[in-house]
Formats: C-alpha cells, structure tokens, sequence
C-alpha cells in the first residue's frame, strides 16, 4: 500500500451531512435553493452534531444533469449566489465547528464547457477522447468544425475528458496514453480546480464517479495512479483537506489515495450489493439490472445482514487504518429511507444501527427528520436514469415548518415540488417533539461523538447476525436493532447488559434478549 500522509484527526470524528443546494433554502424567492439559505439554516445542522457538510456540484453548469455538467469549475453557478457567497458560508459554517465539503466532477465536463468548445474546432486540441474520423459505437458526432466524434461518459452531453487509456488497441488508433499531452494537461487541471477552492477554506472535496477517469483499465490499476499521485500533491499542499470518493469500492480507492469512500447502489463486483441489502426495498430508485432481493431493514423479517456485515469486514480489514468507509443513510441518486412501504415508525432503529456501526455516517438531507421518496415526479434536470429510476423523488425541497412550501421557498414554483402528503415530516414540529426522529437523530449523534468506542475506530464484534441483530462495539456497549415487524429474541450467554443509553421496545433477563417489532437498544456492559 501505498504511503500517504495520515486522514487529519478530525476525519475519524466526521458526521457527514449532504446538502442537495437547490433544494434545501431558498433565500431570495425564485424557488431555487442557495448558499445564503443554507447559511441561513447552519444553527439547525450544528444543533443536530453534525459536522462536515458535502454540497453537490454548485458550478457554472447548464444543469442538464443537476451540475454534474460543469461548464466552469472555477466559479459557482449565479444560482446559488457568488464566489464570495460561498465563502462566507464556509466561513460561518467553521464558526458552528462544520467544514464544508465541494462535489468534484473530475471525469467529464458539460458539452458547453470552453475546454470542449475549443476541442470541438481544434483537432490538435485532446483535452477529450476523440476519434479523428467516423462514429464509433458509444461516440457522438462532433457539434464543431473538427471531423470524427467524442465519448462522452454518460449523457451524450457530458464528455469525457481525456485521462488516457490503460491499454492499446490497434483497430482503435484514438487511445493515448495516460502520460500523453491531453492526459498530463487534464491532471494538471485537477490540481489547480482543487488549489482554487482549498484557497477559500473549503476542507476538500466529495469526487463524482472518481473510478470512471482512465479508459479500458480493467483493474482501475492506472485511474489509481492518478489518485494516489493528487494525494501525495495534497499530503504536501493542504494537509487537513480531504478527499471522499464515489467509488462503492473502498479497498481499491483507500489504497488509491481516498480518505474515505461510500459504501453505494453500485460500485464493485457485487454491484454495490453491501448498501442495497440495508435500505432497498424494490420501491423508489430501482435498477433494473438490479438482483431482487429481501433487505435487512424491512418489516418482512426475510432479510440478512450478513451481506453488508461481510463486505465491511473484507474492505475494513484491506484498508486497517489507511483510510475509512462511510455509511449514508440515502443520497441524492437512490431512495430515501422512507420510502414506498417502510413507514416512519421503521426509521429508528435504521439511524440507531447506521450512526452506531464502525463507519462514518452520512445523513442525506431531511431524513434526519424522516423526509419520504416522493414518486412519480417530473424528469427534472436529468432525473430520470430508468422506467423506474427517477431521482427526482429523492430530491424534493427541504420540510422546515408549516409554511409557504414547507419554509423551503416563498416562491409560486419551487425547483421541485414539495411532498404533498399532508402528514409530512417537518423541522419545527419535530423540534417541539422530544420523542421524534429529529431528537432521536441528534441525541444519537451526541452519544457517537461522546463515545470513541461507537466510532470507526471501535472494535465491533457481531453476537446476533439475525433479528435480532446484536454486536459488541468497543467491548464496553452493547446494540441491538430489531427492523422486523414482529417479537424476535436472541440469548444473550455471558453478556450482561447494565446502564441504557437509548432503548424502545428491548428487553434483557433471564439470559434473554427480547426485542419488539422495531425495537432498538444501545447498552453499556455491566463489568
């Protein structure tokens, strides 16, 4: 393994937050989200305990793929207000003790892009991948003056920029190599787009689709090199930033140069197996290359942990202490928790098990207060992926109170539609509620933070792999996560459950452990 730098002391404490910005506060009234909103609303993240907020792309962008098609990766899109906007957020944001995380989108650019604009003219120019003559299967026909086609990595809109080919192919004369011009100029770019925003006290960045840059490379032997060569340059530039992937496969990309990666929908060669066997339910985004399967925290009780619970222990034993997983509980390309059949009574015990497992937990905006997957909305700057894949549900304005949309916006049309369920979870209500997710979220959050032993450091040791599903974290607290709808028990041998730090609905004697139908329990051990 490669030698870096250690994660700053701060990495291991991280409560990552994810803010969809368009969608979370809405200052100015023309129904899109933006930093003064968030700004506005950073007393609720610091009262929650969360920490690191990662804001998805905010960048000059034509916004066919919400951002992810970055016109100007040095300026942020008038939307969301101004370069100086944003650093006052990243400013006020480190007076509550939260830094702030950018989406880098490294692989591709938008077809409006004046690095691909230019390329499209100049045949010398090989910033992207193109072809000198013809259309290849996967290219698009250049939109310039220059012969042949582009690939592009996803939306015919989003070219691919040029990191080179792992390997050669003679019937395809328009690879190049990783060390060629093009490349060398593009990894060049990378350090200087992160220089930038580094400059303005961001603390690092969250990398888009960070295993898609070098073509053909089978093993990601070469798209690793790149990343573990930007690490270094960061070990020695800024060392207190860092850099979480989107990967969904955490021992290739710690070892790469990642601090952190997520465990996702995809990624892998289980195809992001470990996260879908927690939380989907076959309802809200669904693949449909996707195996069925029962997951772990639905009320049928058909479901297994040991999916998740195997690939955490093969990636946490790859990576030791290089680098960490990350758990979210959603995000803004799959379901929410609640969503579809799982009702809100079920998401209790799903944030006692994601902030007690020995990952660092990723709360994606609003389920911290049980904010639903709402179905059936319009495609939306690229939303839909799939007759059942539209991301847009997952990506519905923040829930603040009663008011005007819900507090999101004063606007008559507000980026996306509020849910319209006229039960729906929002901030104030579940404030003036002790006994609500919101305040469960928090108080569970405090516990992590107070107690190194629930961290990623702790040691985690699995007694019940069922339903109940009970481990050992630290030797010294003892959980229990009951996500069926019906009684399940378990015997509890020599452990002797003591104080309860967090408890509904478990009970422990006679050697017994008893969990009722979404029941959870956070113990310290007697000695």
């Amino acid at each position: 393994m490669t030698s870096f730098r250690p994660a700053p002391a701060w990495l291991s404490d991280a409560v990552f937050y994810q803010i969809y910005p368009q969608s979370f506060a809405d200052s100015n009234g023309d129904g899109i989200g933006d930093f003064a909103g968030i700004a506005e609303r950073l007393d609720h993240l610091a009262w929650l305990g969360v920490n690191t907020v990662w804001l998805n792309p905010c960048f000059v962008s034509p916004f066919r793929d919400a951002g992810y098609d970055v016109a100007d990766y040095l300026n942020v899109a008038p939307r969301y207000g101004s370069n100086d906007d944003l650093a006052k957020l990243v400013e006020q944001a480190g007076r509550r003790g939260i830094r702030v995380l950018l989406d880098l989108v490294a692989g591709h650019t938008s077809d409006r892009h004046p690095w691909f604009t230019a390329s499209a003219d100049d045949p010398a120019d090989h910033r992207y991948i193109w072809t000198p003559q013809g259309r290849p299967e996967g290219f698009v026909a250049s939109p310039g003056s220059r012969p042949g086609a582009y690939l592009p990595n996803f939306f015919a809109f989003q070219p691919a920029l040029n990191f080179g080919y792992a390997r050669e192919n003679p019937a395809e004369p328009w690879r190049q190599p990783v060390d060629a011009q093009g490349p060398r100029a593009n990894r060049e770019a990378l350090r200087t787009i992160m220089d930038h925003w580094l400059g303005l006290g961001l603390s690092g960045f969250r990398v888009d689709m960070a295993a898609s840059l070098v073509k053909d490379d089978p093993d990601k032997a070469e798209t690793s090199r790149i990343w573990t060569e930007l690490r270094h340059w960061l070990d020695r530039t800024h060392p207190d930033a860092v850099l979480l992937s989107e990967w969904g496969e955490p021992e290739v990309s710690v070892p790469a140069g990642f601090h952190t990666d997520f465990f996702l929908q995809f990624g892998g060669p289980s195809d992001g197996l470990a996260l879908r066997s927690l939380w989907s339910n076959g309802s809200g985004t669904v693949n449909l290359d996707w195996d069925p399967l029962d997951c772990f925290f639905d009320p049928s009780g058909k479901g297994s942990p040991r999916p998740f619970v195997e690939a955490w222990r093969q990636a946490s034993t790859a990576l030791g202490s290089s680098g960490f997983i990350s758990l979210p509980t959603a995000n803004h390309d799959f379901s929410r928790l609640n969503c579809g059949p799982r009702s809100a009574e079920q998401l209790p015990v799903a944030f006692v098990f994601q902030l007690t497992w020995p990952t660092l937990p990723a709360i994606y905006y609003g389920d911290e207060i049980g904010m639903r997957y709402v179905p059936d909305l319009p495609d939306t700057e690229g939303s839909v992926l799939g007759p059942r894949y539209n991301r847009a549900g997952s990506r519905t304005p923040m829930q603040w109170d009663e008011g005007p949309n819900a507090g999101f916006s004063t606007s008559g049309h507000p980026y996306l539609p509020v849910d319209p369920d006229p039960g729906r979870p929002t901030v104030a209500a579940q404030r003036a509620d002790d006994t609500s997710l919101l305040h469960l979220v928090r108080r569970l959050i405090a516990l992590r933070t107070a107690t190194p032993e629930l961290g990623p450091d702790g040691s985690v040791e699995v007694v019940h792999a069922g339903y109940p599903f009970v481990h050992v974290r630290g030797g010294r607290y003892l959980v229990v996560v009951n996500p069926c709808q019906r009684p399940t028990s378990c015997p509890l041998g020599e452990l002797r459950p003591g104080r309860p730090l967090e408890v509904r609905g478990v009970d422990t004697c006679d050697g017994t452990l008893t969990a009722e139908a979404f029941g959870y329990g956070v113990f310290e051990l007697a000695p």
